[in-house]
């Protein structure tokens, strides 16, 4: 199946713990992550800096889980508190894993879902944990930058 999904909105942090920024565009590096990320730029401050391989090179969360959010477990969570690097509408990242797709002129390969840690409840100083469990997003390889 093809989903002709669109990107809302991206996001990047330079440090761990950082609040993310939303800027117009990012730059998807094939085999690295997106620059400025703290990812990428392999900070030491990040809570997974030390988790090798493609698996936090770019992570992308559905829009439509926000909804979902506030009305099953009365949670107002904005974009950027996912500290995911793309939010997405119209395409379910669950079937993603596994797949190459393309966001933009970036093509992807999702490795895995995530799933919500106790450090994203501390970060957005809100209890997500329940309310993200098997919705908090996807791990992604950057197969060709762009």
């Amino acid at each position: 199946m093809v989903w002709q999904g669109e990107v809302c909105s991206v996001h990047l942090a330079e440090d761990g713990g950082a609040r993310m920024r939303s800027p117009d565009v990012i730059e998807a590096i094939a085999g690295q992550g997106v620059r400025g990320d703290r990812y990428c730029l392999g900070k030491e401050s990040g809570h997974f800096s030390s988790s090798k391989g493609a698996r936090r090179q770019i992570t992308l969360f559905e829009n439509e889980v926000l909804a979902t959010v506030l009305r099953d477990h009365n949670l107002q969570l904005a974009p950027e508190e996912c500290r995911m690097n793309i939010v997405t509408r119209g395409v379910p990242l669950t079937h993603l894993v596994g797949q190459r797709f393309r966001v933009g002129d970036a093509v992807l390969r999702g490795l895995q879902l995530n799933e919500p840690c106790a450090r994203l409840n501390e970060l957005a100083r809100k209890r997500l944990i329940k309310a993200l469990i098997h919705r908090c997003g996807l791990f992604a390889e950057i197969l060709a930058g762009g």
